[in-house]
Parts: structure tokens; sequence; C-alpha cells
């Protein structure tokens, strides 16, 4: 039996979210059965209350505003816990269309895709505006470079993810998690693909971010990180190499002036060089210790898994075990009384 949840992470969302739930799909091609889990982050209003009265069946409840990554993050483990087998993250403001979701669902159903992105198709949208559509294009194409992955929309926040590999990610920032997901997902060699995928204009300015430069600004702190993380090596030798390159400049400069005598008045540039050369050894040295760790963060994240699927294994057994001494003891046939007598 095929289990989807359909998560959607909520702030203050209790005027809109009846009218999300109500599109949201009842049935989904080669899915047995769909549910929903709401994650409320520190909502004022009755959002937890709206997602209750509607039937949805799983409800998060963070007492304060945690940031969307963690609303995510939350949302993942609860759908995890409760068994499902793919898991849709879809918005609570209706920007995308809920009948979509059959679409986004079908290359995991089918074991085409660990991870399928809504590709809401950012060059023709005509509900963004120029500006952000070519943020959008900047910003895809980096992800997209970075991860080693051909996603055109890399800041979608409509996926679906198959359970292995919602087990395989794990969220570290605290901003959004569309690109630190992705780049993850592209260096952790999961099977990633696109659909395009309808939107509608949006009904309130967007909760994640106050501006476009501070988005911005976020958004390229989490890229950088989440990409250090998994190539720390390439990253600190990469600098350390340049820093010490240009360190040789001034040092080749004070030999030049040296052999003609004059290196009395240029020591400056050996003192710069010489700087430049030992900042370059240490940034490498830097970029080893940081790839060990990386290799420890490996380690552990392999190790995780595998208490993840040891945790799926237990709860199987004690739920057979439940299911097992609830049945009635059944009655013996009547003819071994018989032949016993």
């Amino acid at each position: 039996m095929t289990k989807l949840i359909i998560q959607i992470p909520c702030l203050n969302e209790a005027a809109v979210l009846p009218d999300t739930l109500a599109k949201l799909p009842r049935s989904v091609p080669g899915i047995d059965v769909v549910e929903y889990c709401v994650i409320d982050d520190g909502s004022t209003d009755d959002t937890s209350g709206v997602a209750r009265r509607w039937g949805v069946q799983h409800i998060v409840r963070h007492r304060r505003n945690r940031g969307l990554a963690d609303a995510f993050r939350s949302g993942l483990e609860r759908c995890l816990a409760e068994g499902a087998d793919i898991i849709v993250n879809t918005d609570a403001d209706g920007q995308y269309e809920g009948a979509d979701i059959a679409k986004i669902v079908a290359p995991v159903v089918a074991g085409e895709a660990d991870i399928c992105i809504g590709d809401r198709s950012v060059a023709r949208n005509e509900h963004f505006g120029r500006g952000k559509r070519l943020l959008q294009q900047i910003g895809s194409y980096v992800v997209r470079m970075l991860s080693a992955t051909d996603i055109t929309d890399a800041v979608s926040g409509f996926r679906a993810i198959s359970r292995e590999a919602a087990q395989r990610i794990n969220i570290t920032t605290e901003f959004s998690y569309t690109t630190d997901m992705l780049i993850q997902a592209g260096r952790k060699r999961l099977a990633i693909t696109s659909v395009p995928v309808r939107t509608h204009s949006a009904t309130r300015p967007s909760r994640l971010f106050k501006s476009i430069p501070r988005f911005i600004q976020q958004t390229g702190v989490t890229i950088i990180r989440a990409y250090t993380t998994f190539n720390a090596l390439r990253v600190f030798v990469g600098l350390g190499s340049l820093a010490a390159l240009i360190g040789l400049f001034p040092i080749g400069r004070f030999l030049w002036f040296a052999l003609q005598g004059e290196g009395s008045g240029h020591v400056q540039s050996l003192v710069l060089g010489a700087a430049l050369l030992t900042v370059g050894v240490l940034t490498v040295t830097l970029g080893i210790l940081a790839d060990l760790i990386a290799t420890n963060r490996k380690l552990l994240e392999a190790t995780l898994l595998k208490l993840r699927k040891l945790e799926e294994k237990l709860d199987l057994r004690e739920s057979t075990r439940e299911n097992a001494s609830e049945k009635p003891a059944a009655r013996p046939h009547s003819s071994r009384f018989r032949n016993s007598a």
C-alpha cells in the first residue's frame, strides 16, 4: 500500500487554508492512501483550528515561528513517522495548482526519480514580474551548476520526495530549504527531475523575506554554505591556491629588484608576498580539515539512515504484534476432537 502525505507549512494562513485544502486531490493515480499534514509555524491566528476542522489528519504546531526551513524539516519528520512513502510539499497561499500534484508524483511512483520539482516556467510565467523572472533564472542557473542537476526552477517549493530521499536529506539552513535540498540531493546522486506545473497569482506578499536584496543575500549565503559543506576541499584549496599565486607576484618583484641590487627598497613586496603565501597555506590546511569533517558527516548521515530504517523495522514488528494480539484466537477444528477421542 502506497501512502502519500501532502504537507503544507503555514504561518497565519487561517483565511486562505480552507481554499487550499479544498483544491488538494483526494486520490492520485498509483497512490492507495492520500493524507494531509499542516505545519503551523507559530501562527497567531486559528490556522491549526482550521486545519483540524477541515479534517487534516496530521497537524504539527511550533510554539513560536522557526522559519520555513525548520517547518519543512518538521513536516518531513512527521510524514516519515506516519509511514509516508511519498511526501509532497506545497504552499498554503494557493500559488500552486492542487491538481498538478498527480503530475509531480508520477515520476516518483514510477520509480524514475527520487525527487520531482514542479517547474513554474519562470521565464514566461505571467504571474512573475520581469525582475523576479531574471533573479529566479540567475539563481536557478547557479544552483544547477553547483548541484550538478538539470533543474530550471531551483527555488520552487512544489516538490515530491520519495521516502528514501526524505530520509537521506538533512536540512541545515535556517532560511529556505529549496536550494539547500537540491545541492544536497545532487551531491548525494539522487535522481532528480522536474515537470511543468501551473501557478496562480500571489494573494499576499511573501512572508519568507522582507525585500529582494535581503532575499538575494540570504539565498546566496545558503547556496555558498551548502556547496562548501559538500565540496570543502575544492573550495578551500581553490581559495588557498589563488592567495598563494597572487603572493608569488610581489615576491617575484622583490627578487627581480634584489638581483639588480635594489632589494632593500622593495622589502614591502617580500612581506606582502610572504603574508599571502602564508594565508594560502593556512587556507589549504583548513580545506583538508574541512574535508575530514565532511567525511565524518557522511559517516554520521549513513549511521542516521540506518537508525531510521531500524526504527521502521521495529515499528513494523510492533504494529504486526499488536494486530496479532487483537485477533481472536482460532477455534480448534471439531475433527481434531473426534480423532483424539
